[in-house]
Protein backbone atom coordinates (compact mmCIF):
# COMPACT_ATOMS: atom_id res chain seq x y z
CA UNK A 1 0.00 0.00 0.00
CA UNK A 2 1.58 3.39 -0.47
CA UNK A 3 0.57 5.57 2.62
CA UNK A 4 0.70 8.61 0.74
CA UNK A 5 -2.23 8.32 -1.58
CA UNK A 6 -3.64 7.73 1.92
CA UNK A 7 -2.89 10.79 3.44
CA UNK A 8 -3.72 13.01 0.30
CA UNK A 9 -7.14 10.97 -0.09
CA UNK A 10 -7.91 11.41 3.46
CA UNK A 11 -7.74 14.83 2.36
CA UNK A 12 -9.74 14.88 -0.68
CA UNK A 13 -12.34 13.09 1.18
CA UNK A 14 -12.85 16.11 3.70
CA UNK A 15 -12.98 18.30 0.83
CA UNK A 16 -15.23 16.45 -0.51
CA UNK A 17 -17.62 15.92 2.39
CA UNK A 18 -17.73 18.82 3.16
CA UNK A 19 -19.24 20.44 0.00
CA UNK A 20 -21.46 17.71 -0.27
CA UNK A 21 -22.75 19.21 3.56
CA UNK A 22 -22.51 22.13 2.49
CA UNK A 23 -25.21 21.51 -0.26
CA UNK A 24 -27.57 19.18 1.44
CA UNK A 25 -27.83 21.79 4.23
CA UNK A 26 -28.96 24.70 1.95
CA UNK A 27 -32.38 26.20 1.50
CA UNK A 28 -35.24 23.70 1.70
CA UNK A 29 -33.54 20.80 2.15
CA UNK A 30 -31.97 22.20 5.49
CA UNK A 31 -35.60 21.94 7.07
CA UNK A 32 -35.89 18.35 5.78
CA UNK A 33 -36.10 15.26 8.26
CA UNK A 34 -32.87 14.09 6.71
CA UNK A 35 -30.98 16.97 7.89
CA UNK A 36 -32.89 17.84 11.45
CA UNK A 37 -32.31 14.74 12.72
CA UNK A 38 -28.02 16.11 13.17
CA UNK A 39 -29.70 18.92 15.58
CA UNK A 40 -29.59 18.34 19.22
CA UNK A 41 -33.46 17.64 20.70
CA UNK A 42 -34.11 20.94 21.85
CA UNK A 43 -32.88 22.94 19.01
CA UNK A 44 -35.43 20.23 16.96
CA UNK A 45 -38.40 21.12 19.79
CA UNK A 46 -37.97 24.70 19.29
CA UNK A 47 -37.90 24.22 15.81
CA UNK A 48 -41.52 22.55 15.70
CA UNK A 49 -43.13 24.37 17.67
CA UNK A 50 -42.86 26.92 15.11
CA UNK A 51 -43.06 24.37 12.02
CA UNK A 52 -44.89 21.25 11.26
CA UNK A 53 -43.70 18.33 12.91
CA UNK A 54 -42.38 15.66 10.70
CA UNK A 55 -40.69 12.25 11.82
CA UNK A 56 -36.84 13.02 12.61
CA UNK A 57 -35.87 9.39 14.59
CA UNK A 58 -33.35 7.30 12.78
CA UNK A 59 -36.37 4.70 12.17
CA UNK A 60 -38.26 7.50 9.68
CA UNK A 61 -37.94 6.47 5.76
CA UNK A 62 -36.20 9.76 5.04
CA UNK A 63 -33.80 9.52 7.25
CA UNK A 64 -33.23 5.63 6.59
CA UNK A 65 -32.98 6.86 2.89
CA UNK A 66 -30.21 9.17 3.49
CA UNK A 67 -27.89 7.57 5.14
CA UNK A 68 -28.68 4.72 2.96
CA UNK A 69 -27.67 7.17 0.19
CA UNK A 70 -24.82 7.81 2.54
CA UNK A 71 -23.59 4.45 2.77
CA UNK A 72 -23.63 3.59 -0.94
CA UNK A 73 -21.81 6.88 -2.00
CA UNK A 74 -19.70 6.05 0.72
CA UNK A 75 -18.84 2.35 -0.47
CA UNK A 76 -18.48 3.72 -4.02
CA UNK A 77 -15.96 6.76 -3.01
CA UNK A 78 -13.69 4.02 -0.36
CA UNK A 79 -13.55 1.53 -2.83
CA UNK A 80 -11.79 3.58 -5.68
CA UNK A 81 -9.79 5.01 -2.45
CA UNK A 82 -8.50 1.39 -1.54
CA UNK A 83 -7.60 0.45 -4.85
CA UNK A 84 -5.63 3.64 -5.50
CA UNK A 85 -3.75 2.85 -2.37
CA UNK A 86 -3.03 -0.55 -3.71
CA UNK A 87 -5.11 -2.97 -1.87
CA UNK A 88 -5.82 -6.30 -3.00
CA UNK A 89 -7.24 -8.49 0.28
CA UNK A 90 -10.11 -8.11 2.20
CA UNK A 91 -8.67 -6.94 5.19
CA UNK A 92 -6.77 -4.46 3.16
CA UNK A 93 -9.57 -2.97 1.72
CA UNK A 94 -11.43 -2.94 4.94
CA UNK A 95 -8.92 -1.35 6.91
CA UNK A 96 -8.15 1.65 4.16
CA UNK A 97 -11.81 2.05 3.97
CA UNK A 98 -12.66 2.32 8.00
CA UNK A 99 -9.64 4.01 8.53
CA UNK A 100 -10.81 6.42 6.19
CA UNK A 101 -14.55 6.82 7.84
CA UNK A 102 -13.31 6.70 11.47
CA UNK A 103 -10.83 10.21 9.69
CA UNK A 104 -14.09 11.51 8.47
CA UNK A 105 -16.47 10.93 11.61
CA UNK A 106 -13.53 12.97 13.78
CA UNK A 107 -12.97 15.73 11.06
CA UNK A 108 -17.23 15.90 11.05
CA UNK A 109 -17.61 16.01 14.44
CA UNK A 110 -13.85 17.78 15.78
CA UNK A 111 -14.42 20.77 12.94
CA UNK A 112 -17.55 20.76 11.08
CA UNK A 113 -19.88 20.04 14.10
CA UNK A 114 -18.16 21.57 17.21
CA UNK A 115 -16.71 24.87 14.98
CA UNK A 116 -18.48 25.22 11.79
CA UNK A 117 -22.18 24.44 12.21
CA UNK A 118 -21.84 25.41 15.98
CA UNK A 119 -20.00 29.20 14.76
CA UNK A 120 -22.16 29.43 11.03
CA UNK A 121 -25.44 31.39 11.73
CA UNK A 122 -26.43 29.97 7.96
CA UNK A 123 -27.01 26.09 9.47
CA UNK A 124 -29.32 27.51 12.22
CA UNK A 125 -32.99 26.23 11.78
CA UNK A 126 -35.76 29.14 11.75
CA UNK A 127 -37.07 30.18 14.96
CA UNK A 128 -33.40 28.72 16.72
CA UNK A 129 -30.89 31.28 15.74
CA UNK A 130 -31.33 33.26 19.80
CA UNK A 131 -29.83 29.24 20.91
CA UNK A 132 -26.70 29.91 20.58
CA UNK A 133 -25.46 27.97 23.67
CA UNK A 134 -27.71 24.87 22.09
CA UNK A 135 -25.58 24.65 18.95
CA UNK A 136 -22.31 24.53 20.95
CA UNK A 137 -23.27 20.81 22.23
CA UNK A 138 -20.21 19.00 22.19
CA UNK A 139 -21.52 15.84 23.78
CA UNK A 140 -24.17 15.24 21.44
CA UNK A 141 -22.00 15.23 18.70
CA UNK A 142 -19.59 13.08 20.19
CA UNK A 143 -22.04 10.38 20.96
CA UNK A 144 -23.39 10.69 17.44
CA UNK A 145 -19.79 10.04 15.84
CA UNK A 146 -19.27 6.85 18.37
CA UNK A 147 -22.70 5.67 18.12
CA UNK A 148 -24.33 4.95 15.69
CA UNK A 149 -20.89 6.54 13.26
CA UNK A 150 -18.46 3.70 14.17
CA UNK A 151 -21.56 1.10 12.76
CA UNK A 152 -21.84 3.63 9.61
CA UNK A 153 -17.94 3.22 9.28
CA UNK A 154 -18.36 -0.66 9.94
CA UNK A 155 -20.72 -0.83 6.83
CA UNK A 156 -18.74 0.33 3.92
CA UNK A 157 -15.63 -0.64 5.39
CA UNK A 158 -16.94 -4.49 5.13
CA UNK A 159 -18.30 -3.54 1.45
CA UNK A 160 -15.43 -2.20 0.06
CA UNK A 161 -13.37 -5.10 1.75
CA UNK A 162 -15.54 -7.73 0.14
CA UNK A 163 -15.33 -5.92 -2.93
CA UNK A 164 -11.20 -5.45 -3.03
CA UNK A 165 -11.32 -8.81 -2.66
CA UNK A 166 -13.80 -10.08 -5.60
CA UNK A 167 -11.73 -7.54 -7.61
CA UNK A 168 -8.35 -9.56 -6.72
Amino acid sequence: MVWYVLVIEAIVFAVLFTTILFVSFHGEKMYSPACIHNYPPDIQEEYFKTHERVDVSYKSKKVVLAKSCGIIMFTVILTICAKLAGAVTFWQGFAIAFGLMVWIGAYDTLFLDWVLFANMKMFRLEGTEHMDKAYHQKWFHLKGAIFPGMLFALIPAAIVGLFISLMG
